[in-house]
């Protein structure tokens, strides 16, 4: 196979990959965990969305002073203590707290801190990519790092529905530490390469400043391409962050599902995923145009899906329409971080990704209130369709997209072709 379509890609990433296969599959468990625990708890769906809420609202508050300290320190450092720092948070601290005192206030703090810990973990992994493999392989070694996702959510959710009926949420949590510490201890041995641009770690308040405003008027001014990306972005995050968010509560409403059920149904959602990510690694070489391209057509087709949902009560049917949805889904962020890492210069990584996630996840909490709102308000199969609608709209635009990027061109720093 070639250099663009070799499994893995290089050494370095290799281990970057199995250790995000431990992280995911981490996410996955503790994800479940904490949304059911709420909603057992609480029987609210507006009250199960704070947990999405706080997890995403870190990167809203520090992204763009987070992505300065990315391309100005070890992104090696940074990823092993974003994980070790994760575990304590969602898995040794709950096992410390005892039972009638772990409430849902307290994880809601923990939750929190956890956000901060993956809003730093995130733009850093998206910036190491230009240092572990070619610029042709952008697409593809995202499209590999999104299968990661996709294997959490396939194991992640059914282990954690299995072991909160058997033992509970919080035990799930507790055990669930362990992966979030074998994932740090895999990071050990990469070797992220040298760029011909030395990151400037000059200390004081000013260089910081001056390389905050560098990232914002890049991601914003210099390059008209990335500003239209982040809105794209924003638009996928108020559909996709709503709708993983509510999962559970859509399957206990629209279908009558238990955790297990529903850990297996979301399951599904990482089979699709792990479909498109499976996809994107042969089509990493298409030009931009057409990559765009097959984002409108899975978006469309993820639309659909979600709006399939509300004509069901079979679980088999429901099963394949969360596969439709997960393919749909799964296309965006290995193209769009691809976008990125090929604009942008490598040591201005850090600061694009922090801008782009922190915009991409306000407009998620958005969509996860005014949807929870929604769903409580006027019931779930009015949040489903309206779902639906933002990814019908997303299709138009990355198809709009795509016929500017084929007119208009782009080149790296911004340049016109």
């Amino acid at each position: 196979m070639s250099d663009t379509h070799r499994w893995l890609l290089t050494r370095d990433f290799g281990f970057m990959w199995w250790s995000q296969v431990l992280s995911q599959v981490a996410e996955g468990i503790s994800k479940l965990a904490l949304l059911w625990f709420v909603y057992a708890v609480t029987g609210s769906p507006l009250k199960t969305t704070v947990i999405g809420l706080l997890q995403t609202l870190p990167p809203i508050l520090f992204g763009p002073f987070i992505g300065v300290l990315v391309d100005r320190f070890p992104k090696k450092t940074i990823l092993i203590t974003s994980d070790v720092a994760r575990g304590l948070l969602i898995g040794l601290i709950p096992c410390l707290v005892p039972i009638e005192h772990f409430t849902v206030e307290s994880l809601y703090v923990l939750t929190f801190l956890f956000g901060i810990a993956t809003a730093v973990f995130v733009p850093t992994l998206s910036s190491a990519v230009p240092f572990m493999v070619a610029r042709p392989q952008f697409t593809a070694a995202n499209a590999l790092l999104q299968s990661t996702t996709s294997l959490g959510i396939i194991i992640g959710p059914a282990v954690s529905g299995l072991g909160i009926a058997f033992s509970g949420s919080q035990d799930v949590l507790c055990v669930n530490a362990l992966t979030y510490f074998a994932s740090a201890a895999c990071l050990l041995p990469i070797r992220l390469r040298a760029t011909e641009q030395a990151p400037d770690s000059s200390a004081g308040w000013r260089p910081f400043i001056r390389h905050l405003l560098e990232g914002l008027r890049y991601a914003f001014l210099t390059h008209r391409t990335l500003l239209i990306l982040i809105v794209l972005a924003c638009i996928y995050t108020f559909g996709s962050g709503a709708f993983t968010t509510l999962f559970p509560v859509f399957g206990r409403q629209l279908l009558g599902l238990g955790p297990v059920e529903v850990g297996y149904l979301w399951s599904w959602l990482g089979v699709g995923l792990l479909l498109s990510s499976i996809g994107l690694i042969w089509l990493s070489a298409w030009d931009l145009h057409k990559r765009l391209l097959a984002i409108a057509v899975s978006c469309a087709l993820a639309g659909l899906a979600v709006v399939g949902l509300t004509w069901t009560d079979s679980v088999g049917m429901a099963s394949a329409y969360v596969v439709c949805i997960g393919i749909g889904l799964g296309t965006w962020t290995p193209i769009a971080w691809g976008i990125i890492q090929e604009v942008a210069p490598p040591g201005m990584v850090g600061r694009v990704m922090a801008v782009y996630t922190a915009m991409a996840t306000a407009t998620s909490m958005l969509g996860m209130s005014a949807f929870g709102w929604v769903a409580e308000s006027f019931g779930s199969i009015t949040s489903v369709l309206g779902i639906g609608g933002v990814m019908g709209v997303l299709a138009w635009g990355s198809a709009w997209f795509g016929g500017r990027i084929r007119t208009v061109g782009v080149t790296e720093g911004g340049n016109r072709s």
